[in-house]
């Protein structure tokens, strides 16, 4: 069974605030934090763990030379492939999955770009959960109250019973193949591959997350990333 991860590294990354005077901004995975790439982080991740076989990273054309300069300058030796990303998220994991040289029962990881604090541990764990069980998706639970509303409060809900959904998220690569060929005949676009997953059926294993795990989404992120990177330098 070899284990292939699929880094979608696709997205403009406007939320972050990174737009130069003329409005045009650099993809947040691509940033310099600490006189290092943003996806670097999340690609020594990768290449790092043992577990791991391939990598696949899906992205803009535009910045192919970018991410081959950085894949030579970190030795990232087991990226295989650098494909195109697509309109979305699950167009460009997809194009990356239908590249994959990947057997039926292969274990395909996808995590995102701009999650770049993975802990080594979260991504082992959730690969021999995927193994024993077929798939894992990893989150954390929610600690804080949580209401649901419009301007005002409208409902209390029960965080027992709440779950942040992170990445990496783990299937077999006949599993997600089908599921997301399902998805693109009812033209249907989901915001993760767990969730076109669960539309065909499936149960989806959890695996704790870690709070280092977060996104990096907005100007206050970067900045706290900026701050994790420092302190664990010291």
């Amino acid at each position: 069974m070899k284990v292939i991860a699929i880094i979608p590294a696709g997205g403009k990354g406007l939320r972050a605030g990174n737009a130069d005077k003329k409005g045009v901004a650099t993809p947040k995975q691509y940033l310099r934090i600490n006189n290092k790439e943003l996806i670097a982080y999340t690609l020594e991740t990768f290449q790092n763990n043992k577990l791991i076989k391939e990598i696949i990273i899906a992205a803009e054309p535009y910045y192919f030379d970018f991410l081959i300069r950085i894949i030579n300058k970190y030795k990232f030796k087991k990226v295989k492939l650098i494909v195109e990303g697509g309109e979305t998220r699950q167009h460009s994991v997809y194009n990356a999955l239908l590249s994959a040289d990947a057997k039926e029962n292969d274990l395909i990881v996808v995590h995102d770009a701009a999650r770049a604090l993975l802990p080594e541990e979260v991504l082992t764990n959730s690969i021999k959960c995927a193994k024993e069980k077929g798939n894992a998706l990893v989150c954390i639970k929610a600690k804080d109250t949580l209401i649901k509303a419009n301007k005002y409060v409208e409902e209390y809900l029960n965080r027992d019973e709440i779950y942040y959904v992170q990445t990496p998220q783990i299937f077999k690569f006949k599993d997600l193949l089908r599921a997301m060929n399902k998805a693109f005949r009812e033209n249907f676009i989901g915001t993760d591959e767990s969730m076109l997953f669960q539309r065909i059926g499936k149960k989806i294993n959890i695996v704790k997350g870690s709070v280092f795990n977060f996104k990096i989404t907005t100007p206050e992120d970067i900045k706290l990333f900026e701050r994790l990177v420092k302190t664990s330098d010291k």
